[in-house]
């Protein structure tokens, strides 16, 4: 029986989610499947992979195909890198624990360059909020400044319109207070 590990389609309409599965290759792509070894989520930034480590590792070993895109996850996730590197131990080619160590450190690499493109990431996500927050103060100012014209335009002329009916009642009051004298 040749065994692939491979994806299996969830998710909804146009929102898809995957589960890493071990299956036998003539199986179809929703159907029957031997061991579920782990899930991918494509719909975050970035992507989301959960793995069961030992148990990909263990059917790489005994020989099951990974498809294209689940050997990209998997040499993401450091299992092909950990296969090749206990090739090397069984060639004799160095020790198990020189195997771990470079082991380590290829993954103390990969997670401080993962974590650095997250915070450029987070970085431009909160430039861009700030962007937008003063565009939008920009733009809020602007209205005030046209509404507190428009008022300042409403009052001038409110106020020329009753300033001729303030000099029409003081006009008659003159003259009489003239004739008084």
């Amino acid at each position: 029986m040749a065994t692939k590990i491979r994806l299996q389609r969830r998710g909804r309409k146009d929102y898809p989610f995957y589960q890493i599965i071990i299956a036998d290759s003539r199986a179809p792509r929703d159907g029957k499947f031997i061991e579920k070894v782990g899930s991918y989520n494509p719909n975050t930034n970035p992507a989301t992979v959960t793995l069961n480590f030992d148990r990909a590792l263990y059917w790489l070993q005994v020989g099951a195909q990974p498809t294209d895109t689940v050997r990209n996850l998997l040499s993401e996730e450091g299992v092909l890198m950990k296969k090749h590197l206990l090739g090397g131990v069984t060639k004799g080619a160095f020790s198990v624990a020189d195997a771990e160590t470079k082991f380590e450190a290829w993954k103390a690499n990969k997670d401080k360059a993962t974590e650095s493109v997250k915070n450029k990431h987070a970085e431009k996500a909160s430039a861009e909020v700030k962007a937008r927050f003063e565009a939008e103060q920009a733009v809020n100012k602007a209205k005030a400044e046209a509404v507190a014209q428009k008022r300042a335009e409403a009052a001038a002329a409110k106020a020329e319109k009753d300033a001729p009916a303030a000099v029409e009642v003081e006009a008659p009051e003159a003259p009489a207070a003239e004739s008084a004298e």
